[in-house]
């Protein structure tokens, strides 16, 4: 395991514990810690420039994310996910995505597409900007509004927590720039079969939407173990 280096990136003053959680979490779901690299305290507070107080939240808050992992005598690291769990994580993921894309009532109310097509543009914006964060959140404004066609919030709510689940290993995808575009033509295709009737099709698209970054994230697990 490799310790984070602080030559990388500024450091900031950050008092707001928010704030910190809010750049180790952007750190971790882009890629500039990868898995498995330890986290002192003492390199976080360097590279926030924040207390000890602040960064030990930031930690307890980011685990129950589950995007550290914090063990005795090892301290706190990156969550590392095998590539059994990641294929069975999105086993899972899939399997809600296909039944929530194939409950929508299609063709969709003109209100869900203005919704969805003004989520997009946003997301476009911030694709434009490179604002990741903006990226981030658009996109999964972007599902949540989608899915929660369905009609059943028990599912919506379900898939959220695998959406939360899966965040270190799919948010990298949205700085990727091949990921990205990929990404935009998908999400208008899921707009324009929401103007027809073909159910599968959209729940097929809504399904292989997540692979790309399946592959990344085992591609870069792959390589971090040779």
């Amino acid at each position: 395991m490799s310790d984070i280096r602080t030559a990388d990136s500024t450091p900031v003053r950050r008092d707001d514990p928010d704030d910190v959680v809010a750049r180790l979490e952007e750190d971790i779901i882009f890629g500039r810690l990868p898995p498995g690299a330890r986290l002192t305290e003492d390199a976080l507070m360097s590279r926030y420039g924040t207390s000890r107080h602040f960064v030990r939240q930031a930690l307890v808050d980011a685990e129950r994310r589950g995007i550290v992992r914090r063990e005795k005598n090892v301290g706190a690291t990156v969550r590392f996910y095998s590539a059994e769990e990641v294929r069975q994580i999105y086993e899972v993921r899939e399997m809600l995505t296909r039944q929530a894309a194939l409950m929508i009532p299609l063709p969709a109310p003109r209100v869900l597409i203005d919704e969805l097509s003004a989520l997009q543009r946003q997301y476009c914006a911030k694709a434009d900007a490179q604002d990741l964060r903006g990226i981030h959140e658009a996109n999964d404004a972007f599902h949540l509004a989608l899915f929660s066609a369905c009609g059943n919030p028990y599912l919506v709510r379900s898939l959220q927590d695998y959406m939360n689940l899966t965040l270190p290993m799919r948010a990298k995808n949205l700085a990727d720039r091949e990921g990205l575009a990929q990404s935009r033509r998908q999400h208008e295709m899921m707009i324009e079969l929401l103007r027809g009737r073909d159910s599968w099709a959209l729940a097929q698209l809504c399904v292989d939407h997540m692979q790309f970054s399946k592959s990344d994230y085992l591609a870069r697990i792959g390589g971090a173990s040779a």
